[in-house]
């Protein structure tokens, strides 16, 4: 007989917690009784913007960020994206700092797992190396750029290069920035 523990267990919980809040932030700014407090934010300006910056790069919080910038119209659509892009870059370089920690362990299950066996085995047998570099640092621009948690393109270039802080501030400051301007176009 499984225990009340085992029927809670979740194989992905850090996972499972990213899914919520997505559905909770599109509850959040689909129905008009929240957009008061919604509306609220837009009083902030730019240091909104910044706050929204800073939740884009949090896996669990990009929602919400992905809903202020949608929600709140900015006037001045790149100072917003490169303010945005300054608050998510010091939201990367905290998780550059503690990404060993934090979803390590999922990662490497799911580095076990045998599509992501099959991908690395092709890469590995096909690629210089010099092209596999290119090939991370493309796919973790890409991921950075994009409203996926950040935490992902983060840990490809904290675990799999020996890259220094400052190439991954320029990278992550240039591939936020423009991720946000591409959203604030939408």
């Amino acid at each position: 007989m499984a225990g009340l523990s085992d029927i809670f267990k979740f194989r992905y919980p850090k996972l499972t917690l990213l899914a919520f809040s997505a559905l909770l932030a599109y509850y959040i700014f689909t129905y008009a009784i929240n957009q008061d407090s919604i509306q609220g934010i837009n009083s902030l300006g730019y240091l909104g913007a910044f706050a929204a910056g800073v939740l884009f790069s949090f896996g669990f919080t990009t929602p919400f960020a992905i809903g202020i910038f949608i929600t709140i119209g900015y006037d001045n659509i790149f100072l917003t994206a490169i303010v945005g892009g300054a608050g998510a870059l010091l939201s990367d370089l905290l998780i550059f700092r503690i990404i060993k920690v934090s979803f390590m362990d999922e990662f490497k299950q799911l580095s076990k797992s045998p599509p992501f066996k099959v991908i690395s085995n092709l890469i590995e047998k096909d690629l210089s190396k010099k092209i596999k570099i290119y090939l991370l640092y493309a796919m973790a621009g890409i991921i950075i750029a994009s409203p996926l948690p950040d935490e992902v393109g983060v840990s490809l270039l904290a675990g799999l290069t020996t890259i220094r802080i400052e190439k991954l501030a320029i990278i992550s400051f240039l591939m936020n920035t423009l991720g946000i301007f591409i959203l604030l176009m939408i």
